[in-house]
């Protein structure tokens, strides 16, 4: 790995902008192979120089991964000045720079991927490579056999080209139906206008599953974890899906 600066190692470590480091380096709270670095444009080997900061060692990440349930009410952003992001909800020492992978709407909760890794982004929300997303929802009207095979066919939700086909499973139907629906675009509310197309009204969605990784039901909304080191290579191992 090429040797970078010690002001961009740490901001991308969590310890906030480079300004703030540069005053942790002129306090003397940064050490480098146990000598202190007061000096922002000091090189580094991130994978063979020990780095403290106050006496406690850096663990630098080139890439971090974490899985969201991602409560209503919260914005898929990374900023927002009026709305809380889902970036703001990872509280530990972070990267500055996570990102969602695609977005939820405001009022929809469930699975949302945060990384930094723009190739994995760009792999899991590039169209052609038909990304398989889950959804379980609770539906205004009587869910039948009828919506189940026009999902299947693709509906016109006033876009130039109707959906895709979409798995569409009921749980239960009736004046209110709780039903699961896998898609695999992502256009602008997709979910609710297919049902809006049909004379229906998404009532709750909650998003389960985004290609082989499955939302960690012991999180409680608002919860979140690192994925592992076997869920960052299944999502990177497309021909295992």
């Amino acid at each position: 790995m090429a040797k970078i600066r010690i002001d961009k190692y740490l901001a991308d470590a969590g310890f906030g902008s480079r300004k703030d480091v540069k005053g942790l380096l002129k306090a003397k709270q940064v050490t480098i192979n146990g000598e202190t670095c007061v000096h922002a444009e000091e090189k580094l080997e991130p994978a063979q120089d020990v780095v403290c900061v106050q006496g406690k060692m850096v663990v630098y990440e080139s890439f971090s991964y974490y899985m969201l349930h991602k409560p209503q009410g919260v914005v898929s952003a990374t900023k927002d000045a009026h709305e809380k992001t889902v970036v703001n909800l990872i509280t530990e020492q972070k990267r500055r720079d996570l990102f969602p992978v695609g977005r939820l709407d405001k009022d929809t909760e469930g699975l949302l991927l945060l990384t930094n890794d723009g190739k994995l982004s760009n792999d899991l929300l590039a169209p052609g490579k038909h990304v398989e997303k889950t959804y379980y929802a609770r539906i205004k009207g009587m869910v039948t056999k009828k919506e189940v095979a026009a999902f299947a066919e693709g509906v016109d939700i006033g876009d130039e080209l109707l959906t895709a086909p979409a798995e569409l499973k009921i749980h239960k139907a009736g004046s209110e139906s709780e039903i699961e629906i896998t898609i695999t675009e992502g256009r602008y509310h997709q979910i609710k206008r297919m049902f809006e197309a049909v004379g229906m009204q998404v009532l709750y969605l909650k998003r389960l599953r985004m290609g082989p990784l499955y939302l960690d039901e012991s999180l409680a909304c608002g919860e979140y974890r690192k994925l592992t080191t076997e869920e960052i290579q299944s999502l990177k191992n497309r021909e295992e899906w």
